[in-house]
């Protein structure tokens, strides 16, 4: 198939939607399909650095644009001469794209498929207007598409008030072999946390946390990991000083995946306070390590917890309380850590991109009759 993917952000940008799309590309290109991503010509999180308009990458055509407005709502119309002749088009996201694409369909006339990655409710932050939004113009453009895929059940269940008889749930895929069983063998008292720095993640509270379990026991660290977004390091850093945390907290910034994973590899437990998940890739990342997550009761965690036991939900908002469920976990951890560590490697094992690849391919032929 003649394949075109609509993505805001792609690598080099770093982030949970560019990893998927990223890894979904390059499955279908290694299946011989022919592939093209049409995405913006900066990164966020670097707007000053304008990237290469085409390149190729890892087989499959990029084509970066230009556009105006805010990274949450960027304008980029100029994508639209470029996917006539897709068999198949595939959003990624509930922005400007997926309604833009929906709206011009009489004229494009393309198969659509469009992929949710947790809608655009990952703060709390203009709430009433989200919901509107959601109600209006996400429902009016969802009727635009062939197939939308939920990526979580708590994405299904969102989207099925607005698109339900289009609707699909395919779970994200993940590259389990990233980390692959790297975590300790031992159950030290080292945790992690990965993910982008933005205000949902909430890394202050992680903080807290490890503020509370100081005074229970000392010997525990942290190693904050991830890229900078609405927290910066310098940020971060000033955070971790006020609390006295310079000895026990160690940030990492734009760590490559060797690095994390060397990171890992002394490790026993990873831990989220992120209260908006659309889907919760580090976590099935972490599971794939042997890691075991103690992490924020958000949705999309839950759905997991709900699947895999020995996933521990916690509220990081109360820091004491957190740092009790964290010393809980590691007690349990301690009790038998080869047999835990088999079953968080075994959890991770469905989430394996090339199950999730064909899953698509057969929502895109579904679309394309």
């Amino acid at each position: 198939m003649r394949i075109v993917h609509v993505t805001r952000q792609f690598p080099p940008g770093l982030g949970g939607i560019e990893e998927v799309v990223a890894q979904l590309v390059e499955a279908q290109v290694r299946a011989g399909h022919e592939v093209r991503v049409l995405t913006l010509d900066r990164i966020f999180t670097d707007p000053d650095t304008q990237l290469v308009a085409r390149e190729d990458w890892m087989g499959a055509q990029v084509m970066r644009f230009p556009y105006r407005g805010s990274m949450r709502y960027p304008f980029a119309p100029a994508v639209l001469g470029h996917v006539r002749d897709a068999d198949v088009v595939h959003v990624h996201a509930i922005d400007f794209f997926f309604d833009f694409m929906s709206f011009t369909r009489p004229w494009h006339r393309r198969p659509m498929v469009a992929t949710t990655h947790g809608g655009f409710f990952h703060t709390e932050a203009h709430a009433r207007l989200k919901r509107l939004w959601f109600a209006t113009i996400t429902r009016a453009a969802a009727r635009g598409y062939d197939r939308i895929v939920a990526c979580s059940s708590p994405d299904f269940d969102m989207f099925s008030a607005i698109s339900r008889d289009n609707l699909a749930l395919i779970e994200n895929g993940v590259d389990i072999s990233k980390f692959a069983e790297r975590a300790s063998r031992e159950a030290t008292k080292k945790l992690v946390a990965i993910g982008r720095f933005s205000f949902n993640k909430k890394p202050d509270r992680l903080l807290d946390a490890m503020v509370e379990l100081g005074k229970i026991d000392p010997e525990f660290s942290l190693d904050l990991i991830g890229g900078e977004f609405d927290w910066t390091r310098e940020k971060l850093a000033a955070e971790i000083a006020a609390r006295g945390l310079g000895a026990r907290v160690r940030l990492h910034v734009g760590a490559s995946n060797a690095q994390i994973a060397e990171i890992i590899a002394g490790a026993s437990l990873f831990v989220s306070a992120s209260v908006h998940e659309g889907f919760g890739i580090s976590l099935i990342e972490a599971l794939s390590a042997g890691l075991l997550p103690v992490v924020e009761a958000n949705a999309a965690f839950k759905s997991f917890a709900g699947r895999v036991s020995d996933v521990v939900l916690t509220d990081y908002a109360q820091p004491a309380g957190a740092a009790a469920a964290i010393m809980a976990a590691h007690a349990r951890l301690a009790a038998d850590p080869a047999a835990m560590r088999a079953r968080l490697v075994a959890a991770a094992q469905p989430f394996a991109w090339p199950g999730v690849a064909e899953r698509y391919m057969q929502v895109y032929a579904e679309a394309a009759r």
